[in-house]
């Protein structure tokens, strides 16, 4: 970015001081080459010694030696050409020393005083740049060669588009872009997929509309990818409408659009709800001799389930059979949750069987909304014997269907229930997880059988991590609830040695919660705790505590653990000093109040009216 730099200075008349900076390396530079002359011997054999002497210098990067031996060249008329320049730069560039403050030096001399840089100079400075992955700095040089009456090549021009995608330098490439079009070139067919794909990604959805509209205007016609990339970019991005302007732009330039293009203006329309576009775009599309394939069905059907009209999505599957085109595995999935969310269990039952005849095989994520579904209507039998039927005939299920059950066993108070599907499970080969666990744990917690929860903990087959968080907080908040402090204390201290990473809002929240009950001892082990491993609790936490411990008359322990608060970084506010003002009134600590006041200007709060009310 040096020459950005460069060019930056010598714009702006605001940063004369870089200017002068700048100017006071280039003369010291020029120094140290006059200085270099000063001591090498004037008599010199010929050019030609000169010149290898001069480009030996610079492949071993020592510029100023080698810029000494170029001034040399000045007792030779005529000499040195800029061919001469020229071979400095290359071969500099060349060596594992280079400078880019050294060759701004010497190009800037060269417009300067001459000789003027021709076509090569800026070819060589172009180059070596890119290969320096000085990306922004190659550009600059570009739009100077173009300004002195130069063309930069087609393929450099690629080769730094393609590296400034490459690095995600997205409006340097657009300026790029804009630049290749201006000399009447066309960026390969990878480049703008990349180009389009990159902007795409970061939100860039106008820019995309600009790029695909200039390279229409110059006469590009895109091919298949990239204008079916740009159409479902913008429609993906809700700008459907101009993505049917470029859609019958490109058709008037002479492009026969295809079933992916439709589809993606089918997708935009339908994804912002504009059906009549969508029933137009559908009936363009079979006019034109394009039929719908299972993708297009698929994304109508899914939006007909979305907002319940079921009966078209059912419709638009049979008009699929009726066309010739086999709905897949992901289209039945989707009809099938249209169907449970209606509770239409007799039409899933007959599309079970339809699909089967079609030699498809539900998948874990169709049993998985199935049995959910049939769970919440209270169909538990069918549910299960579903299940069993589904089991024995083979198919394999996963974890999270398993899960399903546990959770609605674990609310329905069978907690046992759900011990007897664990075991079931892993007699059909299927490990249980930490969420089939810590569900099986909750359901224990939520009976008041806190102590078969606290044996099941060291009893279950846990990843090699053992319990997690979820597992002990669970069991934590049951104890605290039960009053049994016992065994909240043997959780705490597992939690606290098995969780070194324990975070500031996870103790937050038990130290809220032991505050609560009245347990402070708790709290300040817990504080302590985060202040050894550098965690600090929020306001709301700080305040709590402070608020529990005046309340039960403890002025004693919250004066220092403000204190503390206060010197470790804690934040307090106006709640924090009315609090403690309040606590000290009532148990008559007048100096404590005065010393409160103090602190509370000194930390730029103001005292409000509960203050003075308190005073």
């Amino acid at each position: 970015m040096f020459l950005c730099e460069v060019f930056r200075i010598s714009r702006s008349s605001k940063i004369c001081k870089c200017v002068h900076v700048l100017v006071k390396f280039y003369s010291t530079c020029a120094l140290q080459a006059l200085d270099f002359i000063g001591e090498s011997n004037v008599n010199h054999s010929n050019y030609k010694e000169l010149q290898l002497r001069m480009q030996n210098y610079a492949r071993s990067g020592l510029f100023q030696e080698a810029m000494g031996t170029l001034s040399s060249m000045r007792e030779i008329h005529e000499k040195p050409t800029v061919y001469d320049y020229n071979a400095l730069m290359y071969f500099f560039l060349k060596s594992q020393n280079v400078s880019l403050p050294m060759l701004v030096y010497l190009y800037r001399s060269m417009s300067k005083f001459g000789p003027y840089p021709n076509a090569s100079t800026f070819n060589t400075l172009f180059n070596g740049m890119l290969s320096l992955g000085c990306l922004q700095d190659s550009y600059i040089i570009a739009k100077e060669m173009c300004a002195s009456g130069f063309t930069p090549s087609f393929t450099s021009l690629s080769k730094m588009l393609k590296k400034m995608l490459k690095a995600g330098i997205l409006v340097d490439s657009l300026d790029v872009f804009e630049l290749m079009l201006r000399l009447d070139y066309y960026p390969t067919e990878s480049s703008l997929n990349s180009l389009i794909s990159e902007l795409s990604k970061v939100g860039m959805i106008r820019e995309v509309f600009s790029v695909s509209s200039a390279l229409l205007h110059t006469g590009y016609l895109p091919g298949a990818y990239l204008r079916n990339q740009v159409l479902w970019a913008l429609c993906k991005a809700g700008q459907s409408y101009l993505a049917l302007v470029l859609f019958y732009w490109m058709k008037k330039k002479g492009i026969v659009h295809d079933v992916c293009s439709y589809t993606a203006l089918i997708y935009g329309f339908g994804r912002e709800g504009l059906w009549k576009d969508v029933c137009w775009c559908l009936d363009e599309m079979k006019s034109s001799g394009c039929k719908p394939n299972v993708i297009t069905y698929t994304i109508l059907i899914k939006f007909f389930c979305d907002v319940g009209k079921i009966e078209e999505a059912l419709d638009l599957l049979a008009e699929m059979e009726r066309e010739g085109c086999d709905p897949d595995l992901i289209t039945y999935n989707i009809v099938f949750r249209g169907l449970l969310f209606q509770h239409r269990l007799e039409d899933i039952s007959r599309l079970f069987l339809m699909i089967h005849k079609k030699g498809f095989f539900p998948d874990p994520y169709t049993y998985a909304a199935l049995f959910g579904n049939l769970l919440k209507r209270d169909k538990i039998e069918i549910a299960f014997e579903l299940l069993h039927d589904v089991v024995s005939s083979g198919c394999i299920l996963d974890v999270a269907v398993y899960n399903i059950f546990i959770h609605f066993l674990c609310c329905t108070n069978k907690s046992t229930n759900a011990l007897s599907l664990l075991k079931y499970m892993r007699e059909r080969g299927l490990m249980p997880n930490n969420v089939s666990y810590n569900l099986i744990l909750k359901g224990f917690c939520r009976e008041n059988d806190i102590h078969i929860a606290s044996q099941l903990l060291d009893r279950f087959d846990w990843d090699a991590n053992g319990p997690d968080l979820v597992s002990l907080i669970t069991l934590l908040s049951a104890a605290c609830k039960e009053g049994n402090f016992s065994t909240s204390q043997w959780i705490l201290c597992r939690m606290i040695k098995g969780h070194p990473l324990l975070n500031a809002v996870s103790l937050g929240g038990l130290i809220q919660y032991f505050a609560r009950v009245g347990k402070f001892s708790e709290c300040l082990k817990l504080l302590d705790y985060m202040t050894h491993h550098r965690l600090k609790p929020n306001l709301t936490t700080s305040n709590l505590l402070l608020h529990k411990l005046c309340k039960n008359g403890l002025l004693r322990i919250a004066w220092p653990l403000y204190v503390h608060f206060r010197n470790n970084g804690v934040l307090v506010d106006m709640i924090s000093y009315n609090v403690l003002i309040n606590a000290s009134i009532r148990e008559g600590k007048g100096m404590l109040v005065d010393q409160l006041f103090k602190d509370m200007y000194f930390q730029g709060l103001k005292p409000d009216l509960f203050s003075y009310r308190s005073r």
